[in-house]
């Protein structure tokens, strides 16, 4: 059998986290091929062609799979899925919408989030906020998996995979696209920032994230994020949160502003390979986790790290 793994795209081209999902996908043993769904979305469908293990890639190209709307795109991928033994996506905001309902429809049970493969039917899984690993055997004629992709590296190109057009489904009609209102910056997105300067509640208001974590993050070319208490507070937007209720990261780099170090947020950053904490309290529980500590004022430690960065530019 074969594996179908689902991309995460603009339709122009190919997000990273479904590389870093194809590696996940490919050491399942099976031939992998993937599905790209979305209108106008051939520059997509032709960068998956290009990567290193896809047999085929599958290119539904419809105004259904425009807007990401869960229902017809789970749909569609049951169509598929009798032609399958595993449907794989990576653990985006938009899959953790869309693979509860495909493992529903076809009456399976769900493996999320997995970071490791043992076996085509035995996956490691972090549970209690990441604190304990659980390993996970499915009997399921039929898997259907979420990949943490932090844990995976990305699979490289140099594959020629054949692009075949296939129809769209018949849309369920359970759900209709009414508008959207998208933030765009030039910044790295989190999932694929190599480095990340994240914020908590320290920093007290958005105008702070703006004066001292934004400009700090310029100087490294990095990607902003937030803890949960400060996305709740209203210091920073939703998408900025990292944490096991927002997004897991892994970059090379991670400061952490003003962030006590709750379970919560430690659970979606602390594979990073370098954390820098600053924090005035020096009994912080974001220490514990840290490679280098710096008990300080961070609106002190915060410009001033900022204008040692901006002389190394001259």
């Amino acid at each position: 059998m074969t594996t179908l793994l689902i991309a995460e795209h603009d339709n122009a081209s190919l997000k990273d986290v479904t590389g870093k999902a194809l590696t996940a996908a490919i050491q399942l043993g099976s031939p992998v091929e993937v599905l790209v769904a979305g209108e106008n979305a051939r520059g997509a469908a032709e960068s998956a062609a290009k990567l290193q293990g896809v047999a085929k890639v599958l290119l539904a190209d419809d105004p259904a799979y425009a807007h990401d709307l869960a229902e017809p795109l789970a749909a569609l991928i049951r169509s598929l899925a009798s032609g399958y033994d595993a449907l794989v996506a990576p653990a985006t905001s938009r899959f953790k919408n869309v693979m509860p309902r495909v493992a529903a429809l076809l009456d399976v049970m769900q493996i999320s989030e997995i970071i490791k493969v043992v076996a085509a039917d035995t996956f490691e899984r972090p549970i209690y906020a990441g604190n304990a690993i659980q390993t996970v055997r499915s009997r399921d004629a039929r898997r259907v998996i979420t990949v943490r992709t932090s844990t995976f590296a990305a699979a490289g190109e140099g594959g020629n995979a054949p692009v075949e057009t296939i129809a769209a489904t018949a849309d369920p009609g359970l759900s209709s696209f009414v508008g959207e209102r998208v933030a765009r910056n030039n910044r790295p997105e989190l999932a694929s920032a190599r480095i990340i300067v994240s914020g908590g509640r320290g920093m007290r208001s958005s105008a702070n994230f703006t004066k001292y974590i934004e400009p700090l993050a310029d100087k490294l070319g990095a990607g902003v994020g937030a803890s949960r208490a400060a996305v709740d507070a209203g210091f920073a937007p939703n998408d900025w949160q990292v944490g096991q209720t927002g997004k897991v990261v892994a970059p090379d780099l991670y400061i952490a502003v003003g962030i006590s170090g709750a379970i919560q947020h430690l659970a979606g950053m602390k594979d990073s390979k370098v954390i820098v904490a600053i924090n005035k309290d020096a009994d912080a529980p974001i220490f514990q986790v840290a490679d280098y500590g710096l008990v300080a004022d961070l609106y002190q430690a915060v410009p001033e790290l900022t204008e040692e960065l901006g002389k190394l530019d001259r």
